[in-house]
């Protein structure tokens, strides 16, 4: 049930990005860091499980931003042959002097390597240089997915100032997801609130990471049954933990589409929002990355474990 919410609104942050990644609270994940070499160029998380040691979420000294969403198909695998998190591990990992566009990379992907054979996922990416995202005459992020069948239906977002865009479990545009509606109403709001009283750095990230922290999930009723409970996640932009025992039997995609009946794993650390992350980039192109994690590496609950990195990227006036 992750969630990324997009904005171009701000008057001194031209893009922020905000995203939970809700995930089984013991599976393993590195901490947002700068990769080791050859790809020491990238700053975002990791995760562990599978040896691709793909991500969800990450940003290249160069600019380069990736941000992937799961979500089920109906009637589809739940697992496809390539690992999902390969996808932006792809985008982020081209060498640093590459000149390869959004547009090639997606022709790449879609057509060359193909994406039929990857689970449900829309994949966000681009390049963020002040011209694509500082004007109204820019070309913005991409967006892919497993429903793309070629090139030319990629989606273009956060073109110009002012938009507001959200990405959870689901296509991009299916506004069936309360938390994407109510994610960027909040977004909205804290901008505009923000933005009028010119507040610190500081002061905005921690309005930034209130959006991500909104629990509105209802509580599970006594004899409701898995099923139908969690089928409620999409209403909330926050997940607390959720199950243990009660959902051995179901992985996250199986969570993420309310199908928790089969699964060839256990997780007895409960599921939830795992991690939240908040990206600025200001005029002249400086980063600050910060990532919270809410649970250890044993599924116990951390007294706000951040990690922060700040730099500069390369080409931003280019």
């Amino acid at each position: 049930m992750c969630i990324a919410l997009l904005t171009t609104a701000h008057d001194e942050y031209p893009f922020i990005l905000l995203n939970n990644r809700d995930e089984f609270l013991t599976r393993p994940t590195a901490k947002a860091d700068f990769w080791p070499s050859p790809n020491e160029h990238v700053v975002g998380g990791r995760d562990l499980q599978r040896p691709e040691q793909g991500t969800w979420l990450g940003l290249t000294k160069q600019g380069r931003l990736a941000c992937l969403t799961n979500f089920r198909e109906a009637d589809t695998q739940i697992y496809g042959v390539k690992s999902r998190g390969g996808l932006p591990k792809a985008f982020l990992t081209l060498p640093p002097g590459s000149t390869q566009s959004s547009e090639e990379f997606a022709r790449h992907m879609v057509e060359d390597v193909g994406v039929g054979d990857v689970g449900g996922f829309s994949l966000v990416f681009g390049r963020l240089r002040k011209a694509d995202i500082c004007s109204a005459k820019g070309k913005g992020l991409a967006i892919i997915s497993n429903r793309t069948a070629d090139a030319s239906a990629t989606t273009w977002i956060c073109g110009k100032p002012g938009e507001i865009q959200g990405l959870s479990n689901s296509y991009f545009g299916d506004r069936t997801w309360p938390k994407v509606v109510e994610g960027e109403r909040r977004l909205q709001s804290a901008i505009e609130k923000q933005s009028a009283a010119r507040s610190s750095k500081q002061d905005l990230l921690k309005a930034l990471f209130e959006v991500l922290s909104q629990d509105t999930l209802p509580r599970r009723k006594h004899g409701q049954d898995w099923e139908t409970y969690v089928y409620q996640l999409r209403n909330s932009i926050f997940i607390p933990r959720i199950g243990g025992e009660e959902l051995d039997d179901a992985s996250a995609d199986e969570i993420a589409a309310a199908d928790v009946g089969r699964s060839a794993k256990t997780n007895n650390g409960g599921y939830g929002t795992q991690k939240q992350t908040v990206i600025l980039v200001d005029h002249d192109g400086k980063v600050t990355y910060v990532e919270k994690t809410l649970y250890d590496e044993l599924g116990r609950p951390t007294d706000g474990d951040f990690e922060q990195h700040e730099f500069e990227i390369e080409g931003w006036s280019d």
